[in-house]
């Protein structure tokens, strides 16, 4: 089955959404168990599996609404193998009611397993 560029970048856009809705159910279906990443909250160390990211989603999700874009998406399809980079900005309000905007730079990793499509792997900036 060919998958096209529009596909993954879908799919990585349910991902970051269940993340803002706080939404773990989604994000395991999305997710190999074996999840590894460098991303700001590791302070610089490769974190493996779920239990790391599972601690912020059994805090719950934010107050208030959050907005996830995708700012010039990049992907690259290899055989079972895509790479989805892309600036992400995530719009929310801050502590005064007033909205804010960050961004960082995220590349994820997905591999088709059976089939579907799992995210492995995922390197994200701090924002600047």
């Amino acid at each position: 089955m060919e998958t096209s560029a529009v596909e993954l970048i879908e799919l990585n856009q349910r991902l970051l959404n269940s993340i803002a809705a706080g939404d773990w159910e989604t994000y395991t279906e999305l997710c190999d168990p074996t999840l590894s990443a460098f991303e700001p909250e590791a302070r610089g160390h490769l974190v493996e599996g779920m239990d790391f990211h599972k601690f912020y989603f059994d805090l719950g999700a934010g107050t208030g609404p959050v907005n996830n874009t995708l700012s010039s998406p990049h992907v690259r399809i290899m055989g079972d193998v895509a790479v989805v980079c892309y600036v992400r900005l995530v719009q929310r309000l801050d502590s005064m009611g007033c909205p804010v905007t960050t961004r960082g730079e995220e590349t994820r990793v997905w591999q088709r397993q059976n089939g579907a499509w799992r995210h492995v792997h995922f390197h994200r900036s701090a924002g600047a």
